[in-house]
């Protein structure tokens, strides 16, 4: 493929990424991603031979995006709570900017559930430095005894959630208001860490 621009790869992965956004993963067709590309659709089967290859690249370079700045923070010697509020903003973010990513993981789990797992445990190598983390403000009193697990999924449901069932609130409570549910998810950050903040400190 002599010829063309080697920022050919990631000129689709922008297009992907747009369209995935639009009209998700089962909507989506890979026409319209080479139209949005500029390149006809045999150079996107050059790069990605199937639309299932190109969605899994997309989550792949968000999720990688993600991740180094997540361990950076964990690692980091900032205070826990610090670490807690910049946590859910980071993981709010990420979905806010890649919200094909909550379906694409509902969709592997239902039709890859081991594959899905071993990508992700592979690649959340934080997650037990945050848990030990979470054990020594314990230890000091400055967090409620209590499973460090539960206190994890119990912020990953909260972040997820609402970007998951979003027609139907969106629908239900916003009246399909594109706008006003938006800035809803926006403050889901504050939400969040407040929620969860009140969970686990002492009485």
């Amino acid at each position: 493929m002599a010829g063309f621009s080697s920022n050919t790869e990631q000129n689709i992965l922008v297009a992907a990424r747009k369209v995935f956004i639009e009209k998700g993963r089962d909507g989506a067709r890979m026409q319209e991603i080479a139209n949005e590309a500029g390149i006809n659709k045999a150079l996107l089967h050059y790069y990605f031979r199937s639309k299932q290859k190109l969605f899994e690249a997309v989550f792949l370079e968000a999720f990688d995006k993600f991740l180094p700045q997540t361990e950076l923070l964990i690692s980091s010697d900032k205070p826990f709570f610090e670490i807690l509020k910049s946590f859910i903003e980071n993981y709010i973010g990420l979905i806010l900017e890649n919200p094909h990513i909550p379906g694409f993981i509902l969709h592997e789990l239902s039709q890859n559930p081991e594959n899905i797992a071993q990508f992700i445990s592979s690649r959340v190598n934080h997650l037990p430095v945050l848990i030990e983390k979470i054990r020594e403000e314990m230890a000091q009193g400055k967090i409620k005894p209590m499973d460090p697990r539960q206190i994890m999924v119990n912020i990953i449901g909260l972040c997820v959630f609402p970007f998951v069932a979003r027609p139907i609130i969106k629908a239900v409570f916003f009246q399909d208001d594109d706008t006003a549910y938006e800035i809803f998810l926006q403050e889901r950050k504050n939400e969040v860490y407040n929620f969860i903040l009140n969970s686990i400190k002492p009485c």
